[in-house]
């Protein structure tokens, strides 16, 4: 008989801290889904269509673009909590890693996240949208 030496952990695990610019785009794309709350939902493609923005007013058009087709292009209801909120949901982690990811321009990433979430039909106008919200937006 051998016998089970049992190791000690702690009872909980601290979540990994996040860079402030990551908190504040995801801040931001709380607040940018909570006004689109009471908007009409659209199609992917006709959000990018319409997508002819003065630079000035690009980075709320881009987001409120991608917020308002979020749940298309993931199959299902994004789980976003309300600005300010200290609890991060799934939905909002793959969002800040996909801005990240976007803004480091790690294609590897990218595709990995795009592929595990994303329908191949949205791919591109997803990735097109992050990339251009993640501008405005110090990431480290």
């Amino acid at each position: 008989m051998v016998a089970i030496r049992f190791i000690d952990l702690p009872d909980t695990v601290a979540a990994p801290e996040h860079s402030l610019g990551a908190i504040a785009l995801l801040n931001y794309l709380r607040f940018i889904s909570m006004s689109c709350r009471s908007k009409p939902q659209t199609n992917l493609f006709e959000a990018c269509a319409l997508l002819h923005v003065a630079r000035s007013t690009e980075r709320d058009a881009h987001a409120d673009a991608l917020m308002r087709c979020l749940n298309e292009a993931l199959g299902k209801p994004a789980k976003l909590f309300g600005p300010a909120t200290t609890e991060v949901s799934f939905d909002e982690k793959w969002l800040m890693q996909f801005a990240l990811a976007s803004k480091a321009q790690d294609e590897a990433s990218l595709q990995f996240l795009l592929n595990s979430r994303v329908s191949p039909e949205n791919r591109r106008l997803v990735r097109f949208l992050m990339a251009r919200i993640s501008e405005y937006f110090y990431l480290v």
